[in-house]
Parts: C-alpha cells; sequence; structure tokens
C-alpha cells in the first residue's frame, strides 16, 4: 500500500501515482487516482480521488484551488489588503470589517488558546518579522532585548471580535495576527465539505502539513507515515490507516538553522519569544483539520508532557509525540493503531 508522508513545508509529497487504475469488485467502471496539485497558503495544495468519473474530480478540483484562493486573499499577512492585513494596520486605531470567515477562524483560535494556557497564540505575529527561518535568509538570533519588548503585544484576549458589525479589533497599536498555524486547515475543512458537496466521496487533501482523507482508496483505509523528525526527507517512524479524519503534523526539521550547537526553529513560544524546546514533531489525529493544526501547534509549544496530557482531556482528539530526547508518546485512543516502523533517528 502506497504512504502519504506527513511533513510541514513546502517539501511534503504524496507517494502515490496519478491515474493509477483498478478494477472495482464485481466488474464495474475502473476506478483510479485522480490527483493534482498547486501552490496555495505558502505550501503545495495537492488534491486526489479515488474515483470512476475523472472529469467530475477535476472539475471539483478546480473549485477547491479557487476556494483556497479566495481564503488567502482574506487571511494572508503577506496579501496587503487582506482582511489580516488591514486589521494589523489598524492595531489599536479602529474596528476593521472583515470577513464571516476570518471571525470564525479567529474563535476558534481563542479555543485553542484556552486550551493551550495561551500558549497557542495568533498574535505571535508581531515576532514574525524579527526571526528568520527562509533557506534563502541570513541565519540570524534577533537582538533579544527587541524580542522581550514586544512580548506584551502578544495576548490572543486583545483581539476584539463584533460578528454584528462584522469586524476585528486588535486593541493595542503594535499588535499584529498570523494565521499560518491554523488557517491552513480551516481551509483544508472547507475543501472537503466542497468535494463531498459535488459527490466526490474518496479523497484526500494535503496542504503543508496538514491532511484531511476521506473514504478508501482502493477499499482500504489511507496510509499515512508521520515523518522521522531527524531522518531523510520522506522517511517515516510510524503509520497509521485513516478514512474520514484529518491529521496535522508540526515539526522543529523544515524552517530552521543551527548556530553554535543549537537548533533555531520556526514554533515559537509567546512566553519567550524563542523557538519551542521539549519535541521534534506533535502529531494531532482528529475529525476537524482547523482543529488539528492549531492543535499541534499548540501541543508541541507546551511540550510533550503538558501536550499529551491536553491532548487526553479533549475528546475526538489524539497524538503523537517524538519529545527532544527522541522518546515516542502515543495518546490512548491510538494505541494499537499507530505502527512503529522503525525508531526515529536519534540525531541532535
Amino acid at each position: 500500500m502506497n504512504i502519504v508522508f506527513i511533513s510541514v513545508a513546502l517539501t511534503c509529497t504524496i507517494a502515490l501515482g496519478c491515474a493509477q487504475k483498478r478494477d472495482r469488485p464485481g466488474g464495474g467502471s475502473p476506478a483510479k487516482l485522480v490527483t493534482a496539485s498547486r501552490l496555495s497558503m505558502g505550501s503545495t495544495l495537492t488534491l486526489t480521488a479515488w474515483t470512476v468519473d475523472e472529469s467530475a474530480a477535476t472539475h471539483a478540483f478546480d473549485e477547491v484551488f479557487a476556494e483556497f484562493t479566495r481564503l488567502e486573499k482574506s487571511m494572508s499577512t503577506w496579501i496587503p489588503d487582506s482582511d489580516v492585513s488591514r486589521a494589523n494596520r489598524e492595531a489599536g486605531v479602529r474596528p476593521v470589517p472583515v470577513s464571516a470567515e476570518v471571525r470564525e477562524v479567529l474563535k476558534t483560535a481563542r479555543q485553542m488558546s484556552e486550551w493551550t494556557g495561551g500558549k497557542f497564540d495568533v498574535t505571535f505575529g508581531v515576532l514574525s518579522g524579527l526571526w528568520k527561518f527562509d533557506h534563502d535568509q541570513d541565519n540570524v538570533i534577533p537582538d533579544m532585548r527587541e524580542v522581550r519588548r514586544r512580548l506584551p503585544l502578544i495576548d490572543y484576549r486583545a483581539i476584539h471580535i463584533d460578528d454584528a458589525a462584522g469586524t476585528v479589533f486588535l486593541a493595542r497599536k503594535g499588535m499584529s495576527m498570523h494565521l499560518g498555524g491554523i488557517g491552513k486547515g480551516y481551509a483544508v475543512d472547507c475543501g472537503a465539505r466542497m468535494l463531498r458537496q459535488r459527490g466526490v466521496r474518496d479523497f484526500m487533501i494535503q496542504s503543508g502539513g496538514d491532511i484531511y482523507v476521506a473514504g478508501l482508496k482502493d477499499g482500504r483505509p489511507w496510509r499515512l507515515g508521520i515523518q522521522d523528525p531527524r531522518g531523510p526527507a520522506n522517511s517515516a517512524f510510524a503509520e497509521l490507516d485513516l478514512t474520514d479524519g484529518t491529521f496535522s503534523t508540526s515539526g522543529d526539521y523544515e524552517r530552521y538553522f543551527v548556530k553554535s550547537g543549537r537548533r533555531y526553529h520556526h514554533i515559537l513560544d509567546p512566553a519567550t519569544g524563542e523557538p519551542a524546546r521539549g519535541a521534534r514533531s506533535v502529531t494531532i489525529v482528529s475529525n476537524l483539520a482547523v482543529l488539528a493544526d492549531g492543535l499541534s501547534t499548540g501541543v508541541f509549544i507546551m511540550g510533550p508532557e503538558a501536550g499529551m496530557a491536553l491532548i487526553e482531556r479533549l475528546p475526538d482528539v489524539e497524538g503523537v509525540i517524538v519529545s527532544d530526547s527522541n522518546a515516542v508518546l502515543i495518546s490512548s485512543g491510538l494505541r494499537g493503531k499507530v505502527r512503529i516502523v522503525a525508531s526515529p533517528t536519534d540525531a541532535p
């Protein structure tokens, strides 16, 4: 069975052939895999369907791609006139009209913040210009005095949402939202609903480290692999068969640099302004991609012990954590379902 490898950045790939034909039991029309990919929300968005109707799947894919583009225009901080960018510019000045989708994501983000004791906080955007982890930029540790100066501006409770007026207001000047830890999950959920509404039942959506699978592939659940945090690209240390569920991984191994023997990565702890320590990767399994997306980040920052305790408290949420000592923690609901195929690579 082919395996999908979950990672957290543009290097995510799907180990599936395109248009791979199989005959349905009983001699019906042959089903095949139909796959299409585009860049969206800073990651490769790949849509795959196991279907007998390639044309219908392709048309449905086009609508999902268009929906991701529409949502990105509201949520991206890289687009100057997006709802989020406009709200950031007016922080401490005035409320800004935003889409219903942005308000919904922010409400979900607030719930994530409450669950994680503020470790997940979309107002971490105030730090995003200080730390630079892209491969084409210098590996420079920012002036930590400036980092600490900005920390008081990180406060999810200072986001005021007014549904009646359709507005969002950041209460203090200098505040900045960033939906990179939750927006793609929301878009994946929207895409899954659209595909079902258009009659596509057996499919997979993958956007960066966020994935949703529905139905079956060739009569069996989709097989997913969890990336080895210190292994080569597309090397799994664990596997899970999944259907009608979502799977999101956050890790310290994609956007990072190493300086003086220490790994600096893009998942920042809002309490310190520095890369979170304690975990190498966190994978969340849930029914909603938006929950898995936000929780994988929040649990990573919380650390293995507190993070796993939260996973065990939440309904319909399971998880796999690789700690910074390379220990593998598996939540109670996944024991016997997750298969460890190789020990994670033991490296700094």
